[in-house]
Formats: structure tokens, sequence, C-alpha cells
């Protein structure tokens, strides 16, 4: 059958459309997204402002469209931590379904956390062992631990990239001081949760999803998305301590010129690499791969789990 997914998150709105059947890898047949950056568009009180709101339903009409030309049979709509903490977050689901018809479901940051968790298992595959996920988005950061497909232990901190450089970083460049304060910061919520994982053991294997992450694991010198899925592509601690003040130096439209960067998400490279900096070193990990597959699939995944065979 054919899949769609659409995922209303921090940064982007995100159709993904999937042929898939059970005990399958689902192959991508089609993607149509739209940045919208709801992390950025708070108000004051946390809200999602009308503005956010109209584009929001615009950009999810204009989704629903497109999986109609794809022939898509089902699709599985969520909306992550922007919608999730906005302080009209109801007010929004209502309108997104009286103007569209989809009813967002709204995953909770544990849900988040498992759902990519189980992709990067179904990616890797048991011969990994232990895994260590990482995972960071516009507004969340999800950290997840565990051997089986449902992982041991699981955590959702609000240290998206976007949200983080809305509040901490308005200068471009921005101000060493501030920078400074937002290192201080992503490292102390992390480490409030590093006790949770340790009492697990060590992981066998340490992987992030994200686009942050393959940004950062591009610069660094990984594979460009041309050369394809199945290459693989890794970012060390060493290397990204080496960028992290780079990046601290350049205002955005330089840092857009990088490798594999951007326009719209070089703005919030820096307060992304920030926390990948403050993750690898509390975690003690000096290298990690990069998992092609990411919340997404693991709605898709979930969903081919309950089909009848």
């Amino acid at each position: 059958m054919r899949l769609g997914v659409l995922d209303v998150g921090s940064n982007t709105v995100h159709l993904l459309v999937v042929d898939a059947h059970p005990g399958a890898r689902p192959l991508p047949a089609h993607s149509h997204k739209a940045e919208l950056r709801l992390a950025e568009l708070l108000d004051g009180d946390g809200a999602i402002g009308p503005e956010g709101v109209e584009r929001l339903v615009t950009v999810v009409q204009e989704a629903l469209e497109a999986a109609e030309d794809k022939g898509v049979e089902d699709v599985l709509p969520f909306a992550t931590s922007a919608v999730r903490e906005a302080a009209n977050a109801d007010d929004v689901l209502a309108r997104v379904a009286e103007e569209t018809g989809v009813r967002l479901q709204v995953l909770s940051g544990a849900d988040e956390a498992r759902l990519t968790f189980l992709a990067a298992r179904r990616w890797f595959g048991w011969s990994a062992g232990k895994l260590l996920v990482l995972d960071i988005g516009g507004g969340s950061l999800e950290i997840a631990y565990g051997i089986d497909e449902e992982p041991d232990a699981a955590v959702s901190l609000p240290l998206g990239a976007g949200r983080l450089t809305a509040s901490w970083l308005p200068g471009d460049p921005p101000d060493p001081a501030d920078v400074r304060a937002l290192r201080r910061h992503v490292r102390t919520e992390i480490a409030r949760t590093v006790g949770d994982f340790s009492r697990h053991g060590a992981p066998d294997h340490v992987v992030a999803t994200s686009k942050t992450f393959r940004q950062l694991a591009r610069i660094a010198g990984a594979a460009r998305s041309t050369e394809g899925l199945y290459v693989q592509r890794q970012l060390t601690r060493k290397a990204l301590e080496e960028w992290v003040p780079k990046l601290a130096a350049m205002p955005a439209a330089d840092r857009a010129g990088l490798p594999g960067v951007s326009e719209g998400r070089a703005a919030q490279l820096l307060a992304g690499a920030l926390v990948a900096e403050g993750a690898m070193d509390l975690f003690g990990v000096e290298e990690l791969e990069i998992c092609p597959w990411a919340l997404r699939e693991g709605v898709i995944l979930r969903r081919l789990d309950h089909l009848p065979t």
C-alpha cells in the first residue's frame, strides 16, 4: 500500500510518501515539505500567532493535495514539540481539523524518542547491540537507549535548535557571552539525565538522526546526500569541537555557504552544534554514526506492525 506520513514539526511540515507492506522496508516514493519554523513563531505567551496558524493550515492543505496526487491510500498525521507545547495547542489543532479535515496526533516527547529509536533499531538491526540514539529537532532533543525495539530509557528535553536559537542567540553572529550562557544551559539540562542512562551500561553503538546531525556531519567531512542512503557517515566529537567556535564566529549567511547547510537551517546550526557537542561529551561519545531513518520512518514501521499479514 502507499502510505503518507504528515509530520508537523518545529521546523518543517513534511509529507513523506512511501510504498510499504508488512515485512518489507518502506520505499520512499515522494517528499513534499514546507519550512514553517513554528518553534520560532511563538509569541510572548508561548502561543502560535494568527499568521503561524494560517500558514500551518495552508501547508497542511497543500500536503493533502500532494498526497492525493500521488495516490496515497492512508495519511498518518502527527505533530511534535512546537504544537505540543504551544499555549494555544487545542485551538490550533481544532482549526487545522476544521479547515483541512486532518486530526493531528500530538506525540509526546517520550513517544518521539521511542519511535525514533524503533527506526534506528530496524535500520541497524540486532547485531548493533545496545543502541544510544540522539535526535535534535527544532523544538526538542530526544535521547533513547536499549537493546530491544522498545528502549530501556527515553527522554525528551526542550533543547531543539530552533527553540534555543530564538530564545538564547539573538545576534548574528551571536554575542560570545550568549553562546557561553547557552552552552552552560544545554549541558546542565543534559547532565540531569545522564544517570538515567548510565545505569544501563555503555552502548555498543551510538547513532544520531535529524537534519542538524546530518549537516554537522557533512561540514565535518561526511559524504554528501547524493551519494546515497547506504554510505556510512560518522561525526566525531573532535571534529565537532573544532567546528563549534568557527560556527559561533560566523553570521548565518556564511554558515549557509558551508557544504550541506541549507539557508533555512543556517541560523539554527550553532545551537544544534552546542547541543550535539554537549550530548556527546556528557555521554562520553567519541564518534557516532548518522542514521538515515528517524521519526517519520518509526511512525510508518509502527503502522505496518499493526497491519494484518
